[in-house]
């Protein structure tokens, strides 16, 4: 029995050695489960950010692509397509006047046209611009179009003349200042002092041989004179004519006032271009030979009247247009020459005569003659027709 003692004895002290062993096992597998905690942990929080990451991510590629749209949309069309900028669908409404500046780039009318409301952008319009082959050829200008146009409408209408707003004035010639600013002013309504005053205020660009008046350099055309213009700017549009022609046809400056003047009788004295040298002839041979030059249309400018409506005593007064009581040319021109006469004037016929005069006004014929007593029977040839018809004029 005592045997089994030590037995049993044996066995507890084994159990009792055995549960530290057990513990010392444990204490190791407790150690590398909270080393799992805390990589878990870690991994935990490495999903966090990346989440936060990604998040903060598609907010500011949502917020790009938010100021994109803002920014870009108004280029773009309904559709949302790149395909073409913004544009009115037409054919638009109302009216707008906008002003093509002389220079003006595709780019520089469509600023214009914008800040008119005729076009929905720049971009509209220098798109129909460029894609139009005719669009280089928009001459500058006034123009009457509409509010909210399509711009290739735009573009089209500016190639129209019949949109271009302008006063035309027609100037014939033969005209004097006086009569030129009447033509002016009842088509521009500018008055017809602001014209005289303009012309001697100095700005018309009259060069110096001019002697400061504009008699005979206001040029006989027909003239486009856009709505903004003003005195200044038409008569200094006309001189600048005058100027060109004279250069054209080889004129010195020296000489330019003399042929004025020269071409400015003979505009009024006959009628058929052919004759302007023959006149120029009889005005220099005169010269020449120190004739005065007796010829009633100067006596009448000097005067402010038609020729017609002189009578003997209008040739006794004292002015340096009395062509009768002094010599030499006339201080100014007395109308407004065309080219043709201009033309005569500087290349004056080859002939003897000092006398001309027309004799029947309804055909306009006219007798050159060095010879007096054929002018007098002209003069009554003249007479004659006077009577008939009851008004006339001779040179």
């Amino acid at each position: 029995m005592e045997s089994g003692r030590p037995g049993a004895a044996g066995h507890l002290a084994v159990g009792e050695l055995l549960e530290p062993e057990t513990t010392e096992v444990e204490v190791p597998a407790t150690r590398a489960s909270r080393r799992d905690q805390s990589r878990e942990r870690l991994r935990r929080k490495r999903r966090r950010r990346s989440v936060i990451a990604v998040v903060l991510a598609v907010l500011l590629l949502v917020g790009a692509g938010y100021v994109v749209v803002r920014v870009l949309a108004p280029l773009f069309d309904r559709s949302g397509t790149t395909q073409s900028v913004a544009d009115h669908p037409g054919p638009g409404h109302g009216s707008a006047q906008v002003v093509v500046n002389p220079g003006d780039t595709g780019a520089a009318i469509g600023a214009t046209l914008e800040g008119a409301g005729v076009v929905a952008s720049v971009n509209a319009f220098t798109t129909a611009y460029t894609a139009n082959p005719a669009a280089a050829s928009i001459q500058p200008g006034t123009y009457e179009l509409l509010l909210e146009m399509k711009a290739s409408d735009a573009v089209n209408a500016l190639l129209d003349t019949a949109r271009r707003i302008s006063y035309k004035v027609t100037i014939p010639e033969g005209l004097t200042a006086n009569q030129t600013y009447e033509r002016i002013s009842a088509v521009t309504l500018i008055p017809v002092e602001e014209l005289q005053a303009a012309a001697t205020g100095g700005g018309v660009g009259l060069p110096p041989e001019s002697g400061g008046s504009i008699e005979g350099w206001l040029f006989p055309a027909t003239y486009s004179f856009e709505p903004a213009s003003t005195a200044t700017t038409i008569l200094s549009e006309m001189v600048a004519k005058t100027v060109s022609v004279l250069d054209g046809l080889g004129v010195p400056a020296e000489r330019r006032q003399t042929v004025l003047i020269m071409a400015s009788v003979a505009e009024k004295e006959v009628s058929f271009p052919e004759e302007y040298p023959k006149v120029a002839r009889v005005i220099q041979n005169r010269l020449d030979r120190e004739i005065p030059l007796g010829m009633d249309t100067i006596n009448a400018y000097g005067l402010g009247k038609p020729a017609i409506e002189l009578v003997a005593a209008d040739f006794e007064v004292d002015n340096p247009y009395n062509s009768r009581m002094h010599l030499g040319l006339p201080p100014t021109p007395i109308s407004n020459p065309g080219e043709a006469a201009i033309a005569g004037a500087l290349s004056p016929a080859e002939g003897n005569w000092v006398y001309f005069i027309t004799v029947d006004l309804d055909t306009g014929e006219t007798i050159f003659t060095d010879s007096y007593d054929e002018f007098l029977a002209g003069k009554a040839q003249y007479q004659e027709w006077l009577a008939n018809d009851g008004s006339g004029e001779d040179g």
